[in-house]
Order: C-alpha cells, then structure tokens, then sequence
C-alpha cells in the first residue's frame, strides 16, 4: 500500500508510520467521519515463501482483528474496522499520540525510566490485563514494543496477534505448529520455552520483564545470544533490580522479582491480584541509605504517599507568583473535582505523588515537574482578556482565547510576525497547564524554528522559548533531551546576558531539576547551591528566588539521604521565611511541612508529629481543611502517628484524608482507593482483618473498574 492511497473508499494512508516483519501502519483519516486513525496492513510475503506461513500469517492477522475487537478498555487499543483491500488484509485502530516504551528508552539513551513512571506503567499495564485475563485473552507477546504510553499518561497494551482465546486453543495450536514464533525471547516465559501450557501467569512472567528493563534499563538476561537468553529464563535467577539502581522501592523489586518466578504458581495468581500488591506497594516509599525503611517482608509496608514526599514547586523567574500545591496533594492523577461533586481550587499539572501515610516514614521531598514554563510572554492589549481567563483558572477557555487570538495575528500580520509568534506562545504555555505537553511540545518546537529564523538564535524571546521547550522536554519524559536543551540555553543566556543574570540562573535551575529528575541529585546539589549563591549576591538574600533556590538544596539533599544536613537548610530556611514572608505564608509552611518530613527521616517521630500538626493546623486555616497542602499534612500526622504504633488514631486522619478525597474525586478516584488501602493497614495492623480484608476487596474491584470511565 502507498502513500494517499483510499483503502476500500474509506481510509485515506496519509504518512508511513511503523514496519515490522508482519506489516506496515500508516497514519490514515477516515474520510467517512472525519479523524485520524491507525490503518495496519499485512505485508506480503511474495511467492517464494511457504504458502503455509503465509495462511497462518493471514489467520494471524485476522486473529487480532476478533481479539482486540472483542475488548473495549482504556488500557487496551481500540480497533475500528477490519478487511481486505485488493487482497491485503488491513486493521483500522485507534491513532495512538505517544511512544512505545521501547522507544522511550531508547529515546533515554539506554537509561531507566524514572521510578514513579515505572510504578505508573506497572499499575495500568496490570489493569489492563487483569481486564483482558477476566475476558479469557492471554496475550503471549507482551514486550516494551507493544505497550505505549499516551503523551497525556495513558498506558495501551497493542498488538494481539498471538493472543490465546481460552475457548480456541485448537485455533492457537494450528498457529503455532507452522513455525511462526510465539513471543519473544527477552521477554518470554520459562512455560512458553519449553512449551508447556499457557495461562495468564505467563503474560504476568514477560510484564516483570518489562517492568525490570524500564527500571533498570536492560531485560533481565542482557545476552547477545537469542538460545542463552531462553536458557537463562528457564535456569537462571535474575540479579535483583536494587543492585543496579538502588533507589527503586524494596516494594516494586519484591513485585517485579516474584513477577519473574520460574514456576508459575509462585507468582501471582492473576492480573488482579498484582493489581492489589501494586495498590499497596504505591503507598511504599523509596529506601534512602541514610533512614532505615523496613523491607515489606517484615510486615511493615510503606503508604505511597511517604514515598516522593514534596513540599514545594520548583524555582522559577523572579516575576513567578503562582504557588502549586505540595506534589503530594495529587498521588496518581490530576486533581480534579468529579462530575456533579463541584471544583474546587485544586490545579490540573501533573504533580507526582509524595506520601505520608501512617505505615511508613516519609520520603524526602522531590518536586513536582515544573507546573508551568519560565517568564510568560508579554501580549499587548488584545491578549489580557486571554490572560484574565488564565489568572481565574479557566485554562480551557484561555486556549480557545489563545488560539482564536494566534489565528487572527497570523492572517492580519503574518505567521512570522513576534505578536503572532507571541500569542502561539501563549497557546503552548496553556496546553502545559492543561497536561497536554505533547502538543505543547509541538508549538514550542514550531515556534522555536520561527523565532531562530526571524530573530536568531541568542534573541531574549528564542531563548525563552528553548527554555520553555526544555521544560516541556522533562514533562514528556525525555530527560536527557531536557538537560541537554537546558544546558544550551544557560550557556547562551550567559554568554548573552551575563551568568548572574536571573534568567540565566532560572535556566541552570531548569537544568538542576532535569538533572535530579534522572537520578543525577550530586550534580543537582552542587547547581542549585551555585544559583543559590548567585542570587543571593546579585538579589539578596532574603530574595523570593533565593529563598526558592536554598528550599531547592534542602530538597537535594534529602534525596541523597543526607537528612540531618536536610534539616539543618530547612531550620535556617524556615526561620528566613518566617522573618520574611511571615508564618503563615504557604511557602513558609512548605519548608516547615520539608523540615518534619526529615525529622521523621531522622526517626525523631514525636517531634515530626508535633511539627505535622502545628503545619496541618496553619494550612486548615490559610487554606481551607480540603485543600491538596493541608491533606499532605494531614497524612504526615497519620505517618508519625503510626511510627509511634498509634493506630487507632492513625485510622481516624485516614478517614478524615479519604473522605475529603472522596467528595471531592469521587469514591472510584485512584487517591480515594489509595487512601481506603490505608484504612485497610491500619485496620490490619488493629487486629481487625475482617474489615480490612472486605476493605482491599472493595479497593480492588472498584480499580478494576475505573479505568473503562477515563483518568
């Protein structure tokens, strides 16, 4: 099939868009209704090749068609249509915007994924299967190539051509004796190798693969040789997951290292009970050397909430005012009131979740990925009303605003012309608020080309836009790709404007949080202390974005385990905030939330606790009691109420947490369900396993249905 070719009067193949040994997907649009769709062709094989194989291939095909057909979850890839066009079989699915996670990798450069993008991953691939298993469909080939992450976050299994029907083994072993293979050897299972029978416990085998090369960065038997790789599934136990990345969670290494057991009734069960460990493993915090966090397999288990404990946004420009809540305050989604349960003042960026629940220590701050780009760029008049919408929150209306604002300069003055570049700006800047960074990253990378060519490479606005790109660049994941942009622009904003000038200095921050983002918290440390001391030379000390680049070191630090040097930043920090910008100030509470965080770290829980209340308290009043900061609080009392094993009273802030949650998300919400996990905890840890066990019954089926209403 070519290029522009009309697939049975319908599909219209607009660009080549992926080629396997099977076939081809073209990017096509459906001329009947309008939209974009995925359009996969079998290739032919020609008259050389056994007419057998190319039967099976054909019935292969076909096979996908009915399986994928018959399945309809958001974890799973909608197929549309299927047929034959001048005898090619042909599949119509969904177009998927986003990369498979082989492609991720490779797009970091061999480098794991980051930890809570791992843990995300796991959680809704085993959704997705614990669907299709309940459906009677194993797929047999589950493998980075065939799992694609959404640029919104969506994680899609693809690619069911030898899936096995419960009710049709006859039809898979008529496939299978041609000689077609079935999986593939880094990711297949020992009872797939050596052809025993199949079942759902072998795809839950090739995702522990998966989740051990996106965690670590190489499959589990990395060999050249496809026959020691079969035999080192079959024979050899994997090497631990912490030995090469020590900060991944003891929890997600006991899940990935069960996932890869040899005999098939020594993993899970099936999809469904993975999904529980996960549930409860996304409440475990990750170990830091310098605090004992006590393995899973003594019982004691860590809430997700205490795992990425964050207790402020990330430095920005000076003329920044916005303040996102603690990351904390969003554990698996955006925050977001559910239909007919009213909006609240809760933010839509991607924060990742921070922990503090009752069962386990707190994890040292990590920020949330920048909420918003740099310094915003300065519209004329035309653009305030776009910009209103923007300050009440209404980000929505404002990209319409924006769009219609873009649209109209680009005909009147030009698609070249600064106010029309200006305003597409503006457009790029609200697509992040909103999530939507793929597209973000588009415009910033359209508008970048625009501006090199009208104003050059060094011009203030080329490189605000580099810098808002780099930003984008570590929303998508792509962090090698955002340090090194960011790296770019700090060198040619100070080889431009000067290396203390601030926007050179919120440049190298940009470049600090990349760099802590991919692992690299010494090179992160020693940046932001060198910002730190910049902007207190050329700002002052008592300085905003000084004070924002001292809380950025604290925050380091914890990260690298060196809590008491943590605490000692945090004390001086909160007494400056406090001289400065007063006690209740939200960003002094902030350094007070990070400084009991380290003082539980440094297993000093009565202290923590009085610290988490007074914060909790000051945050109830400032800010209201649903606010996503003072239930980061209120979940830290919870923490150090259960350190000091006061259950009862640690049950009671789980309940407080979860039903605000629930009012405000909605009783299916994946915080809700995180929250009634904890509940479940503490009533274990009561005695009362009973309740807590019809407790986690509840949590597991309603996350097995929320993923079919949408994130």
């Amino acid at each position: 099939m070519g290029e522009n070719r009309l697939v049975q009067d319908r599909y219209r193949l607009l660009d080549l868009i992926g080629r396997g040994g099977m076939g081809e997907v073209w990017r096509a649009r459906d001329e009947s209704l309008g939209r974009q769709v995925a359009v996969k062709c079998l290739k032919p094989l020609g008259p050389h090749h056994d007419p057998s194989l190319t039967r099976a291939l054909r019935e292969r095909f076909r096979r996908e068609a009915r399986v994928a057909a018959a399945l309809s979850h958001r974890g799973v890839t909608v197929v549309h249509d299927f047929g034959e066009s001048d005898g090619v079989p042909y599949l119509v699915m969904e177009l998927l915007e986003g990369r498979d996670l082989s492609r991720l990798l490779e797009d970091n450069k061999g480098h794991p994924l980051p930890v809570d993008d791992v843990a995300d991953i796991a959680a809704q691939v085993a959704a997705a299967l614990a669907y299709t298993h309940e459906h009677g469909v194993v797929h047999r080939d589950l493998k980075p190539a065939n799992i694609v992450r959404l640029a919104d976050g969506t994680v899609k299994i693809c690619d069911f051509g030898i899936a096995r029907l419960g009710h049709d083994i006859g039809f898979t072993a008529r496939l299978t004796g041609t000689g077609v293979a079935l999986g593939t050897p880094h990711y297949m299972s020992p009872e797939q190798i050596g052809g025993d029978a199949v079942d759902q416990r072998s795809d839950l085998y090739s995702l522990g693969c998966v989740l051990y090369e996106i965690a670590t960065g190489a499959p589990p038997f990395d060999l050249e040789d496809a026959w020691a790789v079969l035999i080192g599934h079959r024979d050899t136990p994997p090497r631990p997951p912490r030995e090469q990345r020590p900060e991944l969670p003891v929890h997600l290494e006991d899940v990935i290292l069960t996932l890869l057991a040899k005999r098939p009734e020594e993993r899970p069960q099936d999809a469904g009970e993975l999904v529980r460990r996960l549930l409860g493993g996304r409440t475990t915090a990750t170990a830091v050397p310098a605090v004992r966090i006590p393995d899973v397999r003594d019982g004691t288990r860590l809430p997700s909430w205490t795992r990425d404990m964050t207790t402020g946004h990330k430095a920005l420009s000076a003329d920044f005012r916005a303040l996102p809540p603690d990351s904390g305050a969003a554990l698996s989604a955006r925050w977001v009131a559910a239909p007919g349960r009213g909006a609240g003042p809760y933010p839509t960026g991607d924060h990742r979740h921070a922990g503090v629940p009752g069962h386990g220590g707190p994890a040292d701050a990590r920020r949330p990925q920048p909420a918003l780009p740099e310094a915003r760029t300065a519209l004329p008049e035309e653009g305030t009303a776009a910009s209103a919408l923007l300050r009440a929150g209404r980000a929505a209306e404002a990209l319409a605003a924006y769009t219609d604002l873009a649209e109209t300069r680009a005909r009147v003055l030009g698609g070249d012309h600064p106010d029309t570049l200006a305003a597409r700006q503006e457009t790029a800047y609200v697509l992040g608020r909103l999530g939507r960074h793929f597209e973000a990253h588009q415009v910033y990378a359209e508008v970048l080309a625009a501006r090199v060519r009208v104003m050059g490479p060094d011009h203030p606005d080329t490189l605000r836009c580099r810098h808002n790109l780099a930003c984008t660049l570590g929303r998508l994941g792509r962090l090698d790709d955002a340090c090194r942009t960011a790296l770019e622009v700090a060198a040619a904003r100070a080889r431009v404007l000067g290396p203390d000038h601030p926007d050179t200095l919120v440049s190298r921050c940009e470049l600090a949080y990349a760099e802590g983002q991919s692992g690299r918290w010494e090179e992160a440390l020693r940046i932001y202390r060198e910002v730190a001391g910049a902007r207190a030379r050329v700002l002052g000390a008592d300085h905003p974005d000084t004070l924002a680049a001292r809380y950025e070191t604290a925050l380091s630090l914890g990260r690298l385990g060196r809590s008491a040097d943590a605490l000692r930043v945090y004390r001086e920090l909160v007494g400056d905030r406090t001289r400065v910008q007063g006690p209740t100030h939200p960003e002094t509470l902030r350094a007070r939330h990070g400084l009991g965080v380290n003082l539980g770290r440094l297993g000093c829980w009565e202290d923590a606790l009085t610290e988490a209340r007074e914060v909790c308290l000051l945050r109830e009043q400032t800010l209201g009691p649903a606010h996503p900061d003072t239930l980061v609080s209120r979940r830290e009392v919870a923490v150090a109420l259960g350190w000091l094993g006061r259950w009862e009273e640690a049950l009671t802030e789980y309940r407080r947490i979860t039903a605000t949650r629930e009012q405000i998300l909605g009783p299916d919400h994946p915080d809700t369900l995180a929250g009634r996990n904890d509940e479940a905890h503490c009533l274990e840890r009561l005695g009362r396993s009973a309740e807590a066990v019809e407790l986690y019954r509840r949590v597991a089926v309603l996350s097995r249905q929320r993923p079919s209403g949408g994130r």
